[in-house]
C-alpha cells in the first residue's frame, strides 16, 4: 500500500503558536482553506483508492476539497488524531514547544515509557497510530490518503519507517499540507517514499510569519 501522510491546513493555534491538541480543536484559517483547496490540483495524477480523517475537525476539512473531487467518503479514524499535549496543552512558549518535541522524538529513539507530561506514554500514542493505520490498510485499497498531524505524523514516521532518520525528522519541518509519503503494510513494514516539508500546493502557500509548535524543526 501506499500512504500519503499530508498534515492539515492551517489553524488559527497554528498563528498562534498554542500547543493545541484537544478534539475537536479549531477549524481553518483563511489560508489553511487556500491550502485544503489546493489539494486536488496537487495530486491530480494520483491514484486515490480512500481517504482517511482523525476526529479533529482540521482534518475534515483539509480533506473535503479532494473528497468531492474524487467522490470518496472519508473514513475517520479517531487514532490519527495529534500527540496529547497534557500539562503543556494551549501552551505559547518555545521552550513548552520544545519539550513537546523532545518528549515525542524520545519515542521515535527508543524511549516509549517516557510520558508527555500529564499525557500518555510514547507506548499508547504508537499503539493507537499503528491500530489506525492497520485498520486503513484492512480496506483494502492500493493508495490512501490520510490527512493527519504534524507532531504525530513526523513520530511516527521516525519510529515506524524504515529510510527516516530520526535527528533528521526532528530538524525537518513539517509544513500545513506537508506530507509523508510511504509504502508497505503493517506486517512487513513501511518504507520512506518521499518527506515534502512545503505545501502540497507549492510554497506560495506557506504562512509569511507562524510560530507552528507542531511543525517546526528542533535545532541541533
Amino acid at each position: 500500500m501506499r500512504l500519503l501522510l499530508l498534515r492539515h491546513g492551517q489553524t488559527p493555534s497554528n498563528v498562534k503558536g498554542l500547543l493545541d491538541t484537544a478534539v475537536p480543536g479549531p477549524g481553518l484559517t483563511l489560508l489553511g482553506e487556500k491550502q485544503a483547496a489546493a489539494v486536488p490540483g496537487a495530486l491530480r495524477d494520483r491514484e486515490i483508492g480512500a481517504i482517511a480523517v482523525s476526529s479533529m475537525i482540521r482534518t475534515s476539512f483539509t480533506a473535503a476539497p479532494l473528497a468531492k473531487d474524487r467522490g470518496i467518503e472519508p473514513v475517520k479514524l479517531p487514532g490519527l488524531r495529534e500527540i496529547e499535549a497534557g500539562d503543556l496543552e494551549m501552551a505559547d512558549s518555545h521552550e513548552a514547544h520544545l519539550r513537546y518535541l523532545d518528549t515525542l522524538f524520545a519515542w521515535a529513539r527508543g524511549d516509549v515509557s517516557r510520558a508527555m507530561p500529564g499525557a500518555p506514554d510514547g507506548r499508547a500514542f504508537l499503539q493507537r497510530y499503528d491500530d489506525a493505520i492497520a485498520q486503513l490498510a484492512a480496506q483494502g485499497a492500493d493508495s490512501v490518503v490520510a490527512v493527519s498531524h504534524g507532531a504525530a505524523i513526523r513520530a511516527w514516521a521516525a519510529a515506524r519507517v524504515g529510510g527516516v532518520d530520526v535527528d533528521h525528522a526532528e530538524r525537518t519541518p513539517l509544513a500545513n499540507t506537508g506530507t509523508v509519503e510511504v509504502e508497505g503494510d503493517p506486517e512487513s513494514g513501511w518504507r520512506l517514499v518521499s518527506w515534502v516539508a512545503e505545501p502540497v500546493g507549492g510554497a506560495e502557500l506557506a504562512p509569511l510569519v507562524a510560530d507552528d509548535p507542531t511543525g517546526e524543526p528542533v535545532e541541533p
